[in-house]
This record gives structure tokens, C-alpha cells and sequence, in this order.
């Protein structure tokens, strides 16, 4: 029995249109920030003779085109499940995330390039004006600024994109701490600690965009959560009243939600509507104890089937086909004239274990009362010596109709 479970629609919808509102003015007050910065870097920048400060202001610019890339994620993140996204949108952030990364790792490499240049033209760096020194110090603090502030949203919504912007913020930061340093070690007489201070900065950021991106790419691929968290998840299962025990237990991310599903054994002869309701408390406390896991899917195993992939030598029989032979043995053991209705069982309760079939069959009292049950017996006994795919039939009775 599959049964998937999710949240409420309407409080998956709110919390997703939520945080994509918050996504989105973060996102907002990076894009105002940035503006003004590299404004104010274009215009000290040439009238100060700072050329890395225009530099920087260029790389500022360019910063707004992913913020915008983040702003329309964050938007398309939240929008609800559909018929071609049934999942919801919410990878979009993931592939968000990676981008962000990637250009993490190009603009670390740029430093790393510029770096090795300077190096080699150290007596070509121009006069420069003070005025440039305190607009770097000052984009230098603004930077580092918004860092925390991104970051610290990115936490409270759990949002790795939002993660992901904040350290270009950061890398921000250090391009203009670069800046700042090459410009006061100009004016002091020490042009070379430019280069130098790009150069680590440089490896920094990239190896914090490789780290971003390796892990949106995991996610991407349906990396499960690590053994750690694995084991809780097990654990809460098993605590579950009518578990014997589970397997197949797999995970996934999907931005700031997980999704899991597994198998789950109970007791092979309970009723169907028993098992559902395992399978309910299985979700409950899974979404109590772990509240990252917004959708679970819980397949109730009445054996262990884990092992069982092969195909079956033989297809089991149908509902219709075991009713029709334990109305044929019924018929053969009540007195002749019997109808082909009153020869049916009241009820035929089925167990396909092992790939064999157990049934309990339910007679009514008036079927009870007049059947030969030593005559049914011989034909339950010749029944399963010909068809091995039953491994037992046993008959009860009704004490009342149902």
C-alpha cells in the first residue's frame, strides 16, 4: 500500500509565499545597495585616478545581474505545485545556488589572473587621489554589511541561495578590501601589497564558489542526508505503535524541505484500514520530530520485501479467481441443490506471503450449519496438493451476517 503524504495545501502554499516574499526583499535591499556603491565607485573612481576602483565598480555592477537572478528565483521558487511541477518550483533556488557558485569561482579566478598581471607591472600603477582610499573603506564596510545581513536571512529562511548571495557580498567585500589596500599601499609607497592581497583573496573565493556549487550539484543529483540524520529518522519510525520494522528508507533535498519515503513492515494479517492508519501515525511523527521533512510517502510492507525483486514464477490469483474456486470447494461439501449464491462465502479474507497465498474464508451460519465438513476438508486438502501456489485455507464462521 503506497500512500503519499503531504502538509496542508494551504499552509504549504502560505509558508512558501512567505519566505518567497522574504526571499525577495533581502534580494531587494542588495540590489539598492549595489547601485549606490558602484555609482559612487564610477564617480570617485575617474575623478580620483583610482582605475581598480572602476575596476570594482564594474564587478559591483555586475553582481546586479545575479542579484536579479536571485530575485526572480526567489519568486518562481515560491510559486505552488502544478501538474508539470508536482514537487513544487522550489529547485529553482538549487540551480540558483549553483550558478552563484559558479560565478563565485569565475570571479576568484579573475582575481587570481589580475593578481599575476599586477605582479608584472608594478611601475605602471597611476597617482592616485585619498578621496579613493575612503571610498574603497567605505564599500569595504557597506560590503561586508550586507554580507551579515544576507547571511543572517539566509539562516533564519534556510534558504541556500540566499547563502550563496551573501558570500558574493563577501567576495564583494574582499574585492574591495583588495582595492583599499592597493590604493593605501600606493599612497604609502607599497604597490606590491595590491597583488599579494588579491592573490589570497582570489583562492578564498574560490574555493568558497566551489563549495557552494559542489553542494547545489548534490542536491541536484538527490543526495540523501548524511548517516547522522538517517539513523533519527529510522529511529522515529521504528518508535512508531504497529512498526516491526522498516527498509528502503530514502531521502532527498529540494531547497529548504526534504523528502524521504520508505518501507514499512507490520503484522501481515492486519486489516487494510489498520495498516493506513500506521502509516498515519508513521507520517505524524515523523513531521513532529523532524519538522526539515515536508513530505513523506510510506509504503506499508506486510513482509520483507526488500529482497524479493525477482519475478514470480507464477502470477498470484485475483480476488475473483479465489472467490470462484472457494465457492467450487463450498458447493461440493453443502447438500446438492444448493444455489450458486448460497454456495459464495460470506467474506474471503487473502494474504499473498511469499509468494504463496493463505486465505480465511468466513461462512455464514446457515452455510455452516449444513456443510460436510469432512467432505470439505478432503477437497481443501486435494485443492492444495494440485495448485502449490496456496500454502493454507482455512474456514470460520460468522456468528452473525455482516
Amino acid at each position: 500500500m503506497d500512500r503519499p503524504y503531504t502538509a496542508s495545501a494551504v499552509d504549504e502554499q502560505t509558508h512558501a509565499a512567505s519566505r518567497g516574499r522574504a526571499v525577495q526583499r533581502v534580494t531587494l535591499v542588495a540590489i539598492v545597495t549595489n547601485s549606490l556603491l558602484a555609482l559612487g565607485q564610477l564617480v570617485v573612481g575617474v575623478l580620483a585616478n583610482a582605475f581598480s576602483l572602476v575596476a570594482d565598480a564594474v564587478h559591483t555592477l555586475s553582481d546586479l545581474l545575479t542579484d536579479l537572478m536571485v530575485l526572480f528565483a526567489g519568486r518562481k521558487g515560491a510559486s505552488p505545485a502544478d501538474s508539470d511541477h508536482p514537487y513544487g518550483h522550489a529547485r529553482i533556488e538549487t540551480a540558483a545556488t549553483l550558478i552563484l557558485g559558479l560565478v563565485l569561482c569565475g570571479v576568484g579566478a579573475g582575481f587570481l589572473l589580475a593578481a599575476g598581471e599586477r605582479l608584472q607591472n608594478l611601475s605602471a600603477a597611476p597617482p592616485l587621489h585619498p578621496a579613493a582610499l575612503v571610498m574603497a573603506l567605505f564599500t569595504l564596510l557597506a560590503k561586508e554589511a550586507l554580507f551579515r545581513f544576507t547571511l543572517a536571512a539566509s539562516r533564519r529562511l534556510n534558504a541556500p541561495m540566499l547563502a550563496a548571495n551573501a558570500w558574493h557580498a563577501r567576495s564583494d567585500a574582499a574585492s574591495s578590501l583588495v582595492v583599499a589596500v592597493g590604493i593605501g599601499g600606493s599612497l604609502a609607497g607599497y604597490p606590491v601589497l595590491e597583488p599579494l592581497a588579491a592573490a589570497v583573496v582570489g583562492f578564498l573565493i574560490v574555493s568558497m564558489g566551489v563549495r557552494l556549487a559542489w553542494s547545489a550539484m548534490r542536491e541536484l543529483v538527490d543526495t540523501g542526508l548524511s548517516p547522522a540524520e538517517l539513523a533519527r529518522i529510522r529511529q522515529t519510525i521504528r518508535d512508531t505503535p504497529g512498526v516491526i520494522d522498516l527498509h528502503e528508507l530514502r531521502t532527498r533535498r529540494m531547497a529548504d524541505r526534504i523528502l524521504c519515503d520508505t518501507h514499512v513492515l507490520v503484522d501481515p494479517r492486519i486489516t487494510v484500514s489498520e495498516g493506513h492508519t500506521i502509516s498515519d501515525a508513521v507520517y505524524l511523527r515523523i513531521r513532529e520530530a523532524h519538522p526539515e521533512v515536508r513530505d513523506v510517502l510510506v509504503h506499508i510492507d506486510a513482509e520483507e520485501d526488500d529482497e524479493l525483486q525477482a519475478v514470480a514464477p507464477a502470477p498470484p490469483p485475483d480476488r475473483k479467481t479465489v472467490q470462484q474456486r472457494m465457492g467450487e470447494l463450498l458447493a461440493d461439501a453443502l447438500p446438492q441443490g444448493t444455489t450458486a449464491i448460497q454456495c459464495q462465502p460470506e467474506r474471503v479474507q487473502i494474504h499473498y506471503l511469499g509468494q504463496r497465498v493463505e486465505l480465511e474464508v468466513f461462512l455464514t451460519p446457515a452455510q455452516a450449519r449444513q456443510v460436510d465438513s469432512d467432505a470439505l476438508k478432503c477437497r481443501i486438502d486435494a485443492f492444495i496438493s494440485n495448485h502449490p501456489e496456496y500454502r493454507s485455507i482455512r474456514f470460520y464462521t460468522c456468528l452473525a451476517p455482516a
